[in-house]
């Protein structure tokens, strides 16, 4: 593998590390930060408003029975030998129409009936199970319960029943007053909420079963039952709040917990991340494949810039900087290729090694930059006397290097006369002076075989033989 393409290699590898990278922590950081917002603060928040609500439609249930046990007409009824049932029932009806419950009643310690709007329901029995809530109530030390039970007063509708205790004046238990709300309300009530906030609520008892649900699945099922929260169950119902994560069936969940004590439940918000994930995901593929385009155009401007720096410095390592013909080290790499060329495919190749004749007095006259420019001549007219395919190179300080393919040794010479004549007739004007530049030339076809140092020296002979001749002139080198 060559240096350029183990640059870029480094070079790929460094910013398909770095994007990776990059994308792979801001993922993660999104995805902390996701979880952090919706168990710190979203959820929180949603408890709370949620709580709002429950307080206006849930707890209010509670206030009415609290009010109806605390109503000197009922105790003073019960106290006055429950006379007139009618008032009563009148009264209970009253209740339940004035703050829309779905039922209101009172049960008698002293006369065991179960009075509501429409009179006397029955008597409560402590051998009857549908009456254990009434013996349960009074023995209770709280003021309240909560009992979700079937209501024979409405057609054994399911209820969540307030059961309040009621106390004569000096604190002695007369019995149980209350009121019901309807299942199916505080179902409404949680199919309202979860559409409203987009979260699942739902509600355990002091026990950790699931009390009212939007699914009804979960409903009377122990928490740690429920796939994902088995293993943090205990410590739901062990703290008044919390904030808590788990996965089922694959999905990552955050759920908030906050105690109502009013209820004695426990409001459950929970939120699957898999929405938020899938954006998530999706912006990191996104973010991949730019980081893809962008990671491959870089790719390519580098590739194009190194590919021209390195054209570049090959061009300036074999150019010649004043004339920009081929220097010296490109004309000995050219010079093989064409030596075999010629062997290959059998074909003549000659020289042309061209001087240019006092080229010091040039210099000593006029200085280094005229000779500077008799260069730039020079070279100029040689590559405008040749062909398409001939190399030319400036082999030394004033010397230069023809390489004729596919040319014997007459066209050679007559090439070479044409380069000798044309600079013959130029006229360099430098400065007020004018200056007329001569050259002298060797010129040599390769034998067969014939390896390059002794073609060189051939030619060589034949320049040195037209210096010898009296400059101006080309000499060709017959063997």
């Amino acid at each position: 593998m060559s240096a350029k393409n183990r640059f870029v290699t480094l070079i790929s590898l460094l910013l398909l590390a770095g994007f990776l990278a990059t994308s792979l922590v801001s993922y993660s950081v999104s995805v902390t930060l996701l979880k952090r917002g919706l168990a710190d603060s979203i959820l929180p928040l949603t408890s709370d408003n949620i709580y709002s609500e429950i307080q206006k439609d849930l707890i209010r249930p509670i206030f009415i029975a609290s009010m109806m046990a605390s109503d000197t007409f009922l105790r003073d009824w019960v106290l006055g030998g429950e006379q007139d049932v009618d008032r009563l029932t009148r009264y209970l009806a009253e209740v339940k129409s004035k703050y829309q419950t779905i039922a209101s009643f009172f049960v008698s310690d002293r006369s065991a009936n179960y009075y509501y709007g429409g009179g006397i329901l029955k008597q409560v029995r402590p051998d009857e199970p549908r009456d254990a809530w009434y013996y349960r109530v009074r023995a209770l030390h709280e003021p309240y319960e909560l009992n979700v039970d079937r209501d024979m007063a409405n057609s054994d509708a399911m209820t969540i029943f307030i059961n309040h205790r009621v106390d004569d004046y000096n604190g002695n238990y007369i019995g149980a007053a209350g009121c019901g709300l309807s299942a199916v309300t505080v179902a409404h009530l949680l199919t309202t909420y979860e559409q409203r906030y987009q979260r699942h609520i739902f509600f355990v008892d002091a026990k950790g079963a699931v009390t009212f649900s939007t699914n009804n699945a979960k409903e009377q099922q122990p928490l740690g039952e429920i796939e994902g929260l088995h293993e943090i169950a205990a410590e739901i119902l062990s703290k008044e709040n919390g904030s808590f994560t788990y996965v089922r069936g694959g999905e990552t969940f955050v759920l908030n917990t906050r105690y109502i004590k009013e209820l004695g439940w426990r409001l459950l918000v929970e939120q699957s991340m898999e929405p938020e994930m899938r954006l998530l995901r999706k912006t990191l593929l996104i973010n991949l494949s730019l980081c893809l385009v962008i990671g491959l155009i870089i790719l390519t401007l580098v590739q194009r810039t190194i590919a021209n720096y390195q054209q570049r410095l090959e061009r300036l390592a074999a150019t010649d900087k004043l004339t920009g013909l081929h220097n010296r080290h490109s004309g000995e790499t050219l010079f093989k290729q064409a030596l075999s060329e010629a062997t290959r495919q059998q074909s003549a190749l000659s020289l042309i090694l061209v001087d240019i004749d006092h080229f010091k007095q040039v210099n000593d006259q006029h200085g280094h930059q005229a000779g500077d420019l008799a260069l730039v001549v020079c070279s100029r007219i040689i590559r405008s006397c040749l062909r398409e395919s001939d190399i030319v190179c400036r082999w030394g300080g004033e010397e230069f290097l023809a390489l004729l393919k596919n040319c014997d040794i007459e066209a050679a010479f007559q090439l070479a006369e044409k380069i000798r004549t044309t600079l013959e007739r130029e006229t360099l004007v430098w400065g007020t002076s004018e200056m007329h530049i001569r050259c002298s030339l060797g010129v040599a076809q390769r034998q067969p075989d014939e390896q390059r140092e002794s073609l060189m020296t051939r030619a060589d002979r034949a320049l040195y033989q037209a210096k010898e001749n009296g400059r101006n002139q080309t000499v060709r080198s017959n063997a």
